[in-house]
């Protein structure tokens, strides 16, 4: 006999169905982006094609190299790296970034963000300095306006000024030879 408070049959059965719906629906969204062929690691920039932020900070004391400054790009290909003594990713890609700086092609240049001197210092007297230019973001402002999620982050800047390429995370000798080098390559064939 029935109560008068259960729901009728059809209700029932849609109540039942619902959460599987729903599954099936995020399941199918989940498999057609990871069939589309797209890098969903890849975080896009809106600065990509924009001039590069001006940026003016002074040098990191003790390592005898001049600080970040945005003028300096004009003419010229630069890849700027965004680092940190702190950063565990930022060690495994500096072997990387030491091999890069033998290529008299273009500059590299570092964005020093959240760090103390001191452990800047020690971390590129351990590991080596493979940079023409470091400046220092101890707040952190610079980086906001380059659009940094986290470190390590590497642009490459054209020598028209303008933000080419940015790689998000540690650079590895699989990312260089397959996307950052095309990418010099591309800015520096580029008019300047």
């Amino acid at each position: 006999m029935s109560t008068g408070t259960e729901a009728p049959a059809p209700r029932r059965r849609l109540f039942v169905l619902l959460p599987l719906l729903v599954f099936l629906g995020l399941a199918g969204l989940f498999l057609s982006q990871l069939l589309s062929g797209r890098d969903v690691a890849e975080i896009p920039s809106a600065l990509i094609g924009l001039p590069a932020p001006q940026t003016s900070l002074p040098p990191l004391e003790g390592v005898n190299l001049p600080g970040l400054d945005s003028k300096s790009f004009a003419g010229r290909v630069t890849l700027v790296n965004v680092f940190a003594s702190w950063c565990a990713p930022c060690r495994e890609e500096h072997p990387v970034l030491l091999g890069l700086s033998q290529d008299k092609r273009f500059t590299l240049a570092a964005l020093n963000y959240k760090d103390q001197p001191e452990n800047a210092r020690r971390f590129l007297g351990e590991l080596g300095n493979p940079y023409q230019a470091i400046g220092v973001d101890p707040a952190g402002r610079a980086a906001i306006d380059w659009g940094v999620y986290g470190v390590p982050e590497t642009f490459v800047v054209g020598k028209d000024g303008k933000i080419a390429y940015k790689h998000v995370g540690p650079l590895t000798p699989d990312s260089v030879r397959t996307l950052l080098l095309p990418q010099i390559e591309k800015a520096l064939a580029a008019p300047g």
